[in-house]
């Protein structure tokens, strides 16, 4: 249940506030516009806030929390919007404090490799912006030319690349923060290992909760030599997932390793038609090698050897830039070829041991049957992070509720083989019921101190990662999330 203040507000005096910091145009307050606000990539809930905000700098966002404050305010920081947990979805009384204005890269030092940006920087505009010098930023995800470094550093995105090179968080050296009172800090610097508590590592994947970032120093990597892309087809999912660990098992790390099924391949050429992906395959393997150029050479025939040990029928290799691009096409629109396939798709993002990849994606497959929707599964194979699209038609009354317990016995089930209920995507409001049943209550109680110590007074972004009522993980059998005042589609 999120928890909703039923205050009466009075909002006139506060966005008049608002506007003598931000201007008319920095404050959105016309209820057809803020339709633009009422939900983030998780579509079926949505909630118009009363007023959000648009800042360019750090001091108009400090002034902003400081006026919230004051009024006792909520608020909740949003990005591009594209997060998939609701993270960045409104509550009924509360300020959005949208970023997506503050998109300057305020200095690169390539002879440090880092870049300052602002959190409304999207992300691929990072790698454009030093690719130049040959280096990239690494945290990938699928909607890096849409979303934003500030929602990366909220949720602790991964994407392709985080198998060898790590999820946000490891590629984030310091941050400016405005703390739920408004008070302007710094944390971390330009060096990776700084004396004392790792604050950095504490907000990043704090999804809002302990306050806003307006200036991220990012650590940027040097573009390897030489860089290979295999692509393997099987006959069954299983004998692509065996590839997945004895990949591992060799000592190989590939700068990425991805797996899609029969359904995804289908859905990606139907939409994006790479005419690279073999429409009658069982699944589909795609196996980055990055780094000497020896290193390379040798790796990439162990892992021929060893995708074709395991029964694949055909092995494509791709050196040059442009068929490597279009090897990776497929899977980068995968999520957007799903919509193209059914009236609604419901993504979960759970994360697994490699060595059960076959079990679970058996299990999935069980839980298709039983609740009578296909899924898709696409998903960062080599990290064990699973992306289950749930092909349903929302305008069907009853329907989502059936998905969202399909998606939480899928939780579950990762849970219970030793994984996690969250790789990339966040808590949010979607999954914090199910926190519970990965957490004991001595965790989520240590974990509260934090947001505590940081937002004694629970105005940012309330109402998410954690269980509202507490025993919100067993009510409705853990999988029907309802939020008070917030519609549902």
């Amino acid at each position: 249940m999120l928890t909703q203040d039923k205050k009466q507000i009075d909002w006139k005096p506060i966005i008049k506030k608002f506007i003598a910091v931000l201007g008319e145009k920095g404050v959105v307050k016309r209820k057809e516009e803020l339709l633009t606000y009422e939900c983030d990539g998780l579509t079926s809930y949505r909630q118009i806030p009363p007023v959000a905000v648009l800042p360019r700098t750090t001091e108009q966002v400090a002034e902003v929390v400081k006026i919230c404050n004051q009024y006792s305010v909520p608020f909740i920081a949003r990005g591009s919007g594209t997060g998939l947990s609701g993270g960045a979805l409104p509550s009924e009384n509360s300020v959005l404090i949208v970023t997506s204005l503050m998109r300057q890269i305020l200095s690169i030092d390539l002879e440090n490799h880092l870049a300052v940006v602002q959190p409304g920087v999207i992300n691929s505009w990072v790698t454009q912006a030093v690719s130049g010098a040959g280096f990239y930023f690494a945290p990938d995800p699928s909607s890096q030319i849409i979303c934003s470094i500030g929602g990366n550093i909220a949720e602790n995105s991964g994407g392709v690349h985080c198998l060898k090179y790590g999820v946000t968080t490891n590629h984030v050296l310091g941050l400016k923060l405005v703390l739920p009172d408004g008070s302007i800090v710094d944390v971390g610097g330009q060096i990776p290992e700084m004396p004392g508590y790792d604050l950095p590592g504490v907000f990043v994947g704090s999804e809002g909760t302990l306050g806003i970032a307006t200036e991220i120093t990012l650590k940027i990597l040097k573009s390897a030599e030489s860089i290979c892309v295999l692509l393997a087809d099987f006959n069954s999912v299983d004998a692509a997932a065996a590839s997945v660990s004895d990949i591992i098992s060799a000592g190989i790390i590939p700068g990425g390793m991805e797996m899609m099924d029969n359904i995804s391949i289908n859905a990606v050429e139907d939409v994006v038609a790479t005419n690279c992906y073999p429409r009658d395959a069982a699944a589909i393997l795609l196996v980055e090698i990055d780094g000497l150029e020896v290193e390379v050479a040798v790796n990439k025939q162990r892992v021929a050897e060893i995708c074709q040990k395991n029964g694949a029928r055909n092995i494509t290799s791709a050196a040059d830039p442009e068929t490597r691009l279009k090897l990776w096409k497929g899977r980068k629109a995968a999520f957007a070829a799903a919509g193209h396939i059914s009236p609604d798709y419901y993504v979960q993002d759970g994360v697994i041991p490699r060595t059960q990849l076959p079990y679970v994606l058996k299990e999935i497959e069980a839980i298709s049957q039983k609740y009578g929707y296909q899924i898709a599964n696409v998903f960062h194979a080599g990290d064990g992070n699973l992306h289950p699209l749930i092909l349903f038609n929302n305008s069907i009354p009853g329907e989502l509720e059936k998905v969202e317990e399909a998606g939480g016995e899928i939780l579950k089930l990762c849970v219970k083989v030793g994984g996690s209920i969250s790789g990339e995507h966040g808590i949010g409001a979607d999954k914090k019921c199910y926190m519970p049943d990965m957490f004991s209550e001595a965790d989520l109680e240590t974990m509260q101190w934090v947001k505590q110590v940081f937002n004694p007074q629970g105005l940012a972004n309330p109402g998410k990662i954690f269980p509202t009522p507490r025993t919100c993980g067993e009510a409705a059998k853990a999988s029907v999330q309802q939020f008070a005042g917030v519609e549902k589609f």
